[in-house]
């Protein structure tokens, strides 16, 4: 822009003065070529050719205006030369033709004596120099430019991937909203990328510079794209028809190759600031994400119930199969017999009822959760639990030793399948004592919850089954179905409460039954 000005003033001067002095032998030829010349340096950026043949159009205005002024004119195309080539060795050939036909074009009207020929050698040394110190000040700032637009770029963009960093991203939102143009916000975060960045860093940083290369791709005509938190990325595209009905089909065709989480924003439909648009952007993908989430624990516990549901079934079928093996075997024999079945009708009914007794139990098992809740007094339970246990005990030659510490205890249970827990574990204890003994059972207040132990005197339970009592047809009696822990379990857990038992062999068995506490007392 400078030398568009100074060249066409410095054109008009060298003209007056050429005439002025009487220097010229054709002023209209002086005019056409120092117009031409001005001309060529204005336009030269809009017409190719200009450059290569402006420095025709100088010498010849220097040969008919016969003026030293136009040295200045010969320095600037130097400089303008040196401002365009790469390098020292393109710009140095320049500037010595430059300078020679300079020279050629003042000697040829100037005597050709000593002190014109030193003039020559000073102006070779002159544009030498001249174009040097440029060149040299103009590389200086082309490097600090770069190193600018190098620092900018780091400042906004990411280092892995070149996109827009989370800054960048900011930027270039406002910079759309400030243009008023319509788009679409969208951010995608991919779900199942942390699996492989935990694998190896390298594997995750190839992994988003594929993506970012892929987004690249499907979004085309995106107006910005950008990464940020690490492996989110935020696109924004400009708004048209169906707009969010393309890219919700796009991006959960697993084009992307990962499952991914996504949301979509319009400017202006939904918001006019840079700030209240992220706002909206982030809280979409936030209630997607948990969405997905949910839908994620509701599938993998409906996996774990069908499992228990398998395992459960698998056990009943097995548990089964033995008392009808047996019936099978006496009515075969009773066949032979005459079907008579006389000889084995007790083991045969025997045998209908243990299958009667487990068939009943897995009921019990599997029935919906309890729904008769209300709070009741634990001293009302143990003393319902005692009621229907004692006459049990007595009858085995055993003792129950009741201790209450705290009269005022209150949960808030179904008190009919709780008292079913109770006398299930107290029959346990009563059956697990071979010699008379005593079964306590105390009930105390620890920690918020209230908590029913029932030990006993019995042998004791070994380590390796402490940890399979509480499974589904797990048993050591001989009689037993193997349910009736696990019921017991259940029913603790449906109260938001737990079964433990600690136990050492030789010492009996501890069974501790804990229950939120609930702070209510009657009326009166």
């Amino acid at each position: 822009m400078f030398f568009k000005v100074l060249v066409p003033i410095i054109c008009g001067l060298t003209i007056m003065a050429s005439l002025l002095l009487n220097k010229t032998t054709n002023i209209w030829m002086l005019i056409l070529f120092g117009s031409l010349f001005a001309l060529s340096v204005v336009f030269q950026k809009k017409h190719p050719i200009v450059p290569k043949i402006q420095i025709i159009f100088l010498v010849l205005f220097h040969w008919y205006s016969h003026m030293n002024w136009c040295l200045g004119l010969y320095y600037i195309l130097i400089l303008m030369a040196a401002h365009t080539k790469q390098t020292y060795k393109q710009t140095i050939p320049i500037f010595l033709l430059y300078i020679l036909l300079y020279s050629t074009i003042r000697l040829s009207y100037q005597p050709l004596n000593t002190y014109n020929m030193l003039v020559s050698i000073y102006d070779f040394i002159g544009a030498a120099i001249v174009g040097s110190l440029y060149r040299y000040f103009f590389s200086l700032e082309a490097e600090k430019k770069k190193l600018k637009e190098n620092n900018n770029f780091l400042v906004t963009h990411d280092s892995l991937t070149k996109l827009l960093n989370y800054e960048g991203y900011v930027n270039a939102l406002q910079d759309l909203i400030n243009k008023q143009n319509h788009f679409v916000l969208i951010l995608i975060d991919f779900q199942d990328f942390k699996s492989i960045n935990n694998q190896s860093i390298s594997n995750g940083n190839e992994a988003l510079v594929n993506i970012s290369l892929l987004l690249k791709r499907l979004f085309a005509n995106a107006h910005t794209i950008s990464r940020y938190a690490g492996d989110r990325f935020a696109v924004t595209i400009p708004s048209k028809e169906n707009a969010l009905h393309e890219i919700s089909e796009l991006l959960s065709s697993n084009v992307l190759g990962f499952q991914v989480t996504y949301s979509m924003t319009q400017f202006p439909q939904e918001s006019a600031s840079k700030e209240e648009l992220i706002s909206i952007a982030e809280e979409k993908l936030f209630q997607n994400k948990r969405m997905i989430w949910l839908k994620r624990e509701e599938d993998l516990f409906r996996s774990e119930k069908m499992r228990a549901v398998g395992e459960l079934a698998a056990g009943m079928a097995h548990e089964i199969r033995n008392p009808l093996t047996t019936i099978k075997g006496f009515m075969q024999l009773s066949q032979k017999s005459g079907y008579n079945i006389g000889p084995w009708f007790e083991t045969i009914m025997s045998e209908i009822t243990r299958m009667n007794e487990l068939t009943a139990e897995f009921l019990q098992f599997s029935k919906p959760n309890i729904s008769k809740m209300k709070a009741e007094s634990v001293t009302g339970c143990l003393d319902r639990l005692l009621f229907l246990t004692e006459s049990d005990a007595a009858y085995r030659g055993h003792k129950i030793m009741l201790d209450i510490a705290d009269d005022s205890l209150y949960v808030y249970i179904d008190r009919d399948k709780m008292v079913q827990v109770l006398v299930n574990l107290v029959r346990n204890g009563l059956e697990a004592m071979s010699e008379p003994g005593v079964l306590s059972i105390r009930a105390k207040r620890e920690e918020g919850n209230a908590v029913v132990e029932i030990e006993d005197t019995g042998p004791g339970i070994p380590v390796s089954e402490q940890a399979k009592i509480f499974q589904p047809f797990y048993t050591t009696k001989e009689e037993g179905t193997g349910l009736g822990l696990s019921i017991c379990q259940k029913i603790a857990q449906d109260h938001g409460g737990n079964l433990e038992i600690q136990s050492d062999v030789g010492s009996g068995a501890v069974f501790s039954l804990s229950l939120p506490a609930y702070d209510w007392a009657p009326e009166g």
